[in-house]
């Protein structure tokens, strides 16, 4: 099951890991006892072989030496071939090391790799509705892991995470969540200059995702069966991705967390629909949403996410303070204006790529013992986000008691092709769209 389909990765393959992890070593020390001596080695296995789980790899074997990708999954055989060749066209030679007995392809693919005791390290970069199902197989079978974000696609899958997030705790396992922007070095100055209060007390942040479409589709064939098409489809089934909002916005919900020092919202409202997303080939997600919270400090975050060609574009957060205001832009960089007076924040670099950062903060964790857990972090984001999707849904204000304890469970963990989807199209192949107060 590959998170997209793209022959490329996504994530830009980084050649030089020890220059990358000396960029920020001072916010992520070393331990004094080594869980794994530095000079053993560590065997991967990456569970989805589309682009963000390639990237994944690839940046995980850039992370130290004595690293190698030993094992592979997807549902489709030539892809994960496909993508075996990018991995070893890209990454030093010798740490790619996945014969044929160590590929496998199927629903039950993830269940082959994890009863391998070899594997040490497990990259989770299936569609996220699989996303509970697997973490909790893999801590289960006592693998390190690294999971794309989100971590969830319904209240259910969030506190399955949650739980198990604990027992990886109790297991003394390591848990990376694809959230960068936590390890990125212009972020980190930006928002420690935001707690040391130099723009003064925080009323209002505006979170935007305004983008042009992602496409991902893939045409219906004639021999798939219904969950084919939609898991090959993905993108545009909630059940499998949340929705934009979710999937892709969950990025910029975690740094507001991050800048409200882990605080919860108390309420959202929201709305949303689809303008150009029609037919079925676009299953039934929205293209465009707002969603606005209310803090129990009476501050409020204002959000907009769009996903429509030809419009204005920004990904990231506008920050209103009581002194001056700031910036932060997904593309690496910031700025905080004080009595008028902008101060530019540089650009990261590609030594200090967060998307490198965040492996080499991992690896570092799983050879010198330190605490890394951050699946916790990586579900109260992934549900901040869901807050939105939830009240543009239903055009109710929702609560984040609602939120989190919702009864709802969209995803389903299949074992067979022939299982039957949460949501189902017409005769004419056409998904229902979601319409608040008509349901």
């Amino acid at each position: 099951m590959n998170e997209n389909s793209e022959s490329v990765p996504r994530r830009k393959f980084i050649q030089s890991a020890a220059a990358t992890s000396a960029a920020v070593a001072a916010a992520f020390p070393s331990g004094v006892h080594a869980q794994k001596a530095n000079a053993d080695e560590l065997k991967v296995a990456l569970i989805g072989c589309g682009g963000r789980g390639t990237g994944a790899a690839a940046q995980a074997l850039a992370a130290g030496d004595q690293i190698k990708l030993w094992a592979m999954a997807d549902i489709d055989g030539e892809h994960l071939d496909r993508q075996r060749q990018v991995l070893e066209k890209n990454t030093k030679p010798g740490t790619v090391d996945v014969p044929p007995d160590r590929r496998f392809v199927g629903l039950d693919a993830f269940k082959k790799v994890l009863a391998m005791d070899e594997i040490d390290v497990v990259i989770l970069t299936t569609p996220p509705g699989f996303r509970p199902f697997h973490f909790e197989a893999a801590v289960q079978a006592g693998k390190h892991v690294f999971m794309e974000k989100p971590v969830a696609v319904d209240a259910p899958g969030i506190r399955r995470v949650l739980k198990v997030a604990a027992e990886a705790k109790a297991k003394n396992l390591k848990v990376g969540v694809g959230l960068n922007r936590r390890h990125s070095p212009v972020h980190r100055d930006l928002v420690k200059h935001l707690h040391d209060g130099v723009i003064g007390e925080l009323p209002l942040i505006q979170l935007y995702n305004c983008r042009a479409d992602v496409n991902k589709r893939k045409n219906r064939r004639a021999e798939w069966t219904e969950l084919e098409f939609q898991v090959f489809n993905w993108y545009y089934f909630t059940w499998l991705s949340g929705d934009f909002i979710v999937e892709q916005s969950v990025h910029e919900f975690d740094v507001v967390r991050w800048i409200k020092n882990e605080e919860n919202p108390m309420s959202c409202i929201g709305q949303g629909g689809r303008i150009v997303r029609k037919g079925p080939e676009n299953g039934q997600v929205y293209d465009h949403f707002s969603a606005d919270y209310r803090f129990a400090d009476g501050s409020q975050v204002l959000t907009t996410h769009r996903q429509i060609p030809k419009c204005w574009s920004f990904f990231g957060e506008k920050i209103t303070g009581t002194k001056g205001t700031a910036e932060l832009a997904s593309k690496r960089s910031g700025l905080i204006n004080v009595a008028g007076e902008d101060k530019p924040f540089y650009r990261e670099t590609d030594k200090e790529n967060s998307y490198q950062l965040e492996h080499d903060h991992l690896f570092s964790a799983i050879r010198n013992d330190t605490p890394f857990n951050e699946a916790e972090r990586g579900a109260y984001a992934t549900l901040f986000a869901m807050m939105g999707r939830m009240a543009a849904y239903t055009g109710k204000e929702i609560t984040w008691e609602q939120a989190l304890n919702d009864p709802t469970e969209i995803a389903i963990n299949p074992t067979s092709w022939e299982d039957v989807p949460t949501i189902l199209p017409d005769a004419d192949l056409l998904y229902a769209e979601v319409k608040p107060g008509m349901g």
